[in-house]
């Protein structure tokens, strides 16, 4: 008799602790992100990472990383973009769009992916939580300083497209 009266305060300590976990999960998705602190920015060679210095005269900026197989054509990962309209928080959707080892851009060879990313987070009131987006990410080889972030958004989310290019973006993208 004892023992099942244990058990069941176990069960509700259980029940009610699952209640908080699944609430503060919703909040946090569903709520507006402050900044892009929640996101660590990746120093090194992950297998595909980014941080970008400000956006052409504003105070924007973007980081991201994550996993990629290149032979499956699989990727996974969480950027973060933070601009004057406010803060972005997107997971990277799960098919690789295209990466290739022979890219050319602004001149020089180097490495690019486009992804697909979808708001997770956002303080934006015009870019709404679900919205997709894609990413093209662009690293320069052989020395060069060259690299590139670029954002697309629908209509909604048009005050989160931008550009970052140049020796402040530090950009890894795999070969082959």
């Amino acid at each position: 008799m004892r023992g099942s009266h244990i058990t069941g305060r176990i069960g509700l300590a259980v029940l009610a602790m699952t209640a908080l976990l699944a609430l503060s999960g919703m909040a946090g998705s569903a709520s507006g992100a402050t900044s892009c602190s929640e996101i660590p920015t990746v120093y090194g060679i992950p297998p595909w990472g980014f941080h970008t210095g400000p956006y052409t005269g504003a105070s924007s900026f973007a980081k991201g990383h994550g996993e990629i197989n290149l032979e499956a054509n699989t990727v996974s990962g969480i950027i973060c973009q933070q601009d004057r309209a406010g803060t972005i928080i997107m997971s990277v959707q799960h098919h690789l769009v295209y990466h290739s080892h022979y890219a050319t851009m602004w001149g020089y060879p180097g490495n690019i992916m486009k992804i697909k990313v979808r708001v997770t987070s956002s303080s934006d009131p015009n870019c709404e939580v679900g919205t997709v987006g894609r990413a093209t990410l662009f690293a320069s080889y052989n020395g060069v300083r060259s690299d590139s972030v670029q954002f697309f958004f629908p209509a909604a989310c048009r005050d989160q497209d931008h550009l970052y290019h140049g020796t402040q973006v530090n950009n890894q993208v795999p070969p082959l």
